[in-house]
């Protein structure tokens, strides 16, 4: 309610001819706020050619809204697809590591099978050392690096992913080359073990990129972990 200083004004009403005139001289307005056709009403017949093309926008806005819908729906079913893809491949590495006959052929399993499985082109075990003697070091696919490594490359996070890159001969050797794009993996083996991580390499620079989900990779790191306490007899 208006105060005794105040006077309450109402605007007058636009009359059709205002808004007539008003729409010939913006005609983009309609393209600009097309979420403007939602409050409006359609002719029940048609009266003219103007009529007739209101129609047509109508029709054209509803076509282009259900494609919009089909290939959301589209791109729904492709990712659960692809997630479901990766869960089988992921479970089959772990079946893999469970069936494990002892632990070179764990560490086998690691830095072999999981690149054809996974559908990476190169998998490296990476071990920081000062120079002491570290069992089974000699097997393929396990390289040293030296302390600070791990840190210096993950920057604190359990998970990197990295597209576009550059692969590192310390993490690959002589298969860095190939590497375009690398998911780099804490792990956590167990109390006074070094630290280590796992890095998966591929050469499609867009398999791995950042932001892209991690839960099960990660998982995959946390059986990898609780395998080399059971082989190594170590604590948490």
């Amino acid at each position: 309610m208006p105060g005794p200083m105040t006077k309450s004004v109402d605007s007058p009403a636009l009359t059709e001819k205002e808004i007539i005139e008003w729409l010939r001289a913006h005609p983009r307005f309609l393209q600009d706020n097309p979420a403007v056709c939602d409050l409006l009403l359609p002719p029940t017949e048609k009266k003219g050619k103007g009529i007739a093309d209101f129609q047509a926008y109508m029709i054209q806005r509803l076509k282009e809204d259900k494609e919009d819908v089909i290939e959301s729906a589209r791109e729904l079913v492709e990712n659960s697809r692809h997630n479901m893809h990766n869960q089988s491949r992921i479970q089959r590495a772990v079946v893999l590591l469970l069936e494990a006959h002892n632990f070179e052929d764990f560490v086998r399993t690691i830095t072999l099978d999981f690149a054809a499985l996974l559908d990476v082109d190169i998998v490296s075990l990476i071990v920081e050392t000062e120079g002491e003697v570290i069992p089974h070091i000699d097997l393929a696919g396990v390289r040293l690096v030296s302390p600070g490594t791990v840190d210096l490359l993950l920057g604190g996070h359990p998970v990197a992913l990295e597209g576009a890159t550059v692969g590192l001969d310390q993490l690959y050797g002589g298969g860095s080359t190939l590497v375009k794009s690398q998911a780099l993996l804490r792990l956590n083996i167990g109390a006074g073990s070094p630290p280590a991580m796992l890095a998966f390499g591929s050469r499609d620079a867009n398999l791995f990129y950042p932001g892209q989900g991690t839960e099960m990779v990660s998982f995959l790191g946390h059986v990898v972990e609780r395998c080399f306490r059971l082989w190594l007899t170590l604590p948490r």
